[in-house]
């Protein structure tokens, strides 16, 4: 009997790695397979001299592992969902998402202040718009310093002392192994999470059904729904990694709750919202939601500040 091959494709970072190494291994466990696993390096993995933002391009972190599945260089690809543009290339599909991690950010403190006693003026290290605008409607005397680099980076300059505290996902932390060093778990009250974060999620080609046949069994159905509904509301506000957006869904008893937040960079303007409804309503919950926060005034923060990097860096986001 021949043993079937499968080749993923995944970013090379020791996170991305924790994650395309989980799924394979889940795979192996199902199914006799001969897997390798290709590392791919994304155009966000070259460019680290400049905050996300600034670069000027959505799917930083997955376009160049997308092309490769397009050209049938590799059968599936294994992103962070958050990292995943919520227009995919022709031809492409999520068609799994695992069981969704701890979605909320986390803070890592040098001295072990929670995010409130931080000393006046403390600076925060983060390049994330979405992050950067909550934590200035939370405390506007907060000094915000870029950070870029994998996990192992950004904690190395965090104990190097370049920052007071840095703000990081938990999902990450959580499954690398440092626990021990998160401060404090942010509520949604604080800081609402990044569309998707926590998720794993598995790309496709859409007529490989070999494949198909494969992941499909990996998938969460409550994850797989709460995230659709995130990325549905974010695709309605035309969002991406550089704007602040955040959104977090949760299934309890059948019931779908999805929350989102638009915040102006500086904090001044904050708009939340939150609707309910059956799973299966996902995507129309996540238009919803958004209709609600454009109506309320999110849609002429998003436009002054598409306006702004545009005048900054000369494109639009």
């Amino acid at each position: 009997m021949t043993i079937e091959e499968l080749v993923i494709g995944s970013r090379g970072s020791k996170l991305a790695m924790w994650q395309t190494n989980h799924i394979a291994d889940e795979l192996r466990a199902k199914f006799d397979l001969d897997i390798e696993i290709k590392r791919i390096k994304t155009q966000g993995d070259k460019i680290l001299d400049s905050p996300l933002s600034r670069i000027g391009d959505k799917g930083l972190f997955v376009k160049e592992i997308e092309a490769a599945l397009s050209s049938g260089e590799i059968d599936l690809a294994v992103h962070s969902m958050k990292d995943v543009p919520t227009q995919l290339p022709a031809g492409l599909t999520i068609k799994a998402m695992t069981v969704r991690a701890d979605p909320r950010d986390v803070l890592i403190s040098g001295n072990g202040d929670s995010l409130a006693d931080l000393p006046e003026n403390a600076v925060i290290g983060t390049s994330s718009l979405r992050r950067q605008a909550q934590l200035m409607a939370f405390r506007p005397d907060f000094k915000m310093a870029d950070v870029r680099g994998n996990l192992d980076t950004r904690l190395n300059k965090m104990a190097a002392g370049e920052f007071d505290a840095m703000i990081l996902a938990a999902a990450g932390i959580d499954r690398l192994g440092y626990g021990d060093r998160i401060t404090e778990r942010l509520p949604a009250e604080v800081m609402v999470s990044a569309v998707g974060q926590g998720s794993i999620g598995i790309e496709v080609r859409e007529d490989d059904q070999r494949t198909i046949g494969y992941v499909s069994g990996l998938s969460d159905a409550d994850t797989f729904a709460a995230v659709t509904a995130e990325r549905a509301l974010m695709a309605a506000l035309e969002g991406g990694c550089q704007v602040p957006i955040g959104a977090i869904g949760k299934i309890e008893g059948g019931v779908l709750r999805l929350s989102g937040v638009v915040a102006a960079l500086d904090g001044s303007r904050v708009f939340k919202n939150e609707v309910t409804g059956r799973p299966e309503e996902a995507t129309a919950l996540g238009r919803q939601l958004a209709r609600a926060l454009a109506d309320a005034g999110a849609a002429d923060v998003l436009a002054d500040i598409r306006a702004q990097v545009e005048a900054e860096n000369g494109f639009g986001i």
